[in-house]
């Protein structure tokens, strides 16, 4: 239990090397033996041809569910194919229950199609609090960390977002047209604007270490999933940048927000990103 710990400072002091090496097991043993070697019947889709899970995907969050749930008894793990399976599960994000987050696979269709651009993703919450991070391109060797209150890193490197170079067009990255309602295509297309230069979005979790390393500028995302935020969203807060929603209110990983949201390199960046989803619309 946690009560072995005084605070969950002490644990994360204590044990988040313990959480890398369980993040870069689980993509050792069931992620990149299947990495370009995927077989027809070990992919599947879920909701459509642009959602996809794959046997990297499944065992891959077992094997997290297993190894963060041993770490810190009494905690819960919300992974996003056992919400699939049983959608009670997202729940728990509401308790009091420190909740782990698990992506096992963030970027399946990259995955799928033999890009490198693809991640595990794991964070740790308690209460909607975001506590910690993991970010994990396996496939590229890099693994970026948050802590609350002490920075985030990439391989062992400080990470500090920055602000736009003045004069530039904004690179922000927007959500996939087969994830948004009408109303969010027409918050969307306010990005469409002289200064402005928005793209199609790749792994959310690599956009948002994208956003981190102060190589791309902002996001814009219509959906709200914890599994594909929590982690990015903190190592972004941690790397100095910033999150709104198109209410002008934090994104909030328990839901609710009013969508699209924007996380940007830095304050100034976020309001002039929601501005422009919010006029839109």
């Amino acid at each position: 239990m946690i009560e072995d710990y005084e605070t969950i400072d002490e644990f994360l002091a204590q044990r988040s090397a313990d959480v890398e090496e369980a993040v870069r097991k689980a993509a050792a043993a069931e992620i990149m033996p299947r990495f370009r070697q995927l077989a027809a019947h070990e992919v599947d889709q879920k909701a459509g041809p642009h959602d996809l899970v794959t046997d990297a995907d499944r065992f891959a969050e077992q094997y997290l569910t297993e190894a963060l749930a041993a770490l810190l008894p009494g905690s819960v793990v919300v992974g996003e194919e056992a919400v699939h399976a049983n959608p009670a599960t997202y729940d728990a994000l509401q308790g009091d229950a420190l909740v782990w987050i698990v992506d096992p696979v963030d970027g399946t269709r990259q995955f799928v199609h033999g890009d490198t651009g693809f991640c595990t993703l794991v964070a740790l919450a308690r209460r909607g609090v975001l506590l910690a991070s993991w970010t994990y391109a396996p496939a590229r060797d890099q693994l970026a960390t948050a802590i609350r209150g002490r920075g985030a890193f990439l391989d062992g490197e400080r990470l500090y977002s920055g602000a736009p170079d003045p004069g530039r067009d904004l690179e922000v990255a927007t959500s996939h047209p087969d994830y948004t309602t009408d109303e969010q295509k027409s918050a969307l297309l306010g990005l469409w604007t002289d200064g402005v230069a928005p793209r199609a979005c790749g792994s959310a979790g690599l956009e948002y270490l994208a956003i981190a390393r102060g190589q791309l500028d902002a996001t814009a995302f219509s959906w709200e999933a914890a599994w594909d935020h929590a982690a990015g969203i903190l190592l972004v807060e941690e790397a100095g940048g910033a999150h709104l929603t198109r209410a002008g209110e934090p994104f909030r990983i328990t839901g609710g927000n009013a969508l699209p949201f924007t996380a940007a390199r830095d304050a100034a960046t976020a309001r002039r990103v929601r501005e422009l989803l919010s006029d839109a619309a």
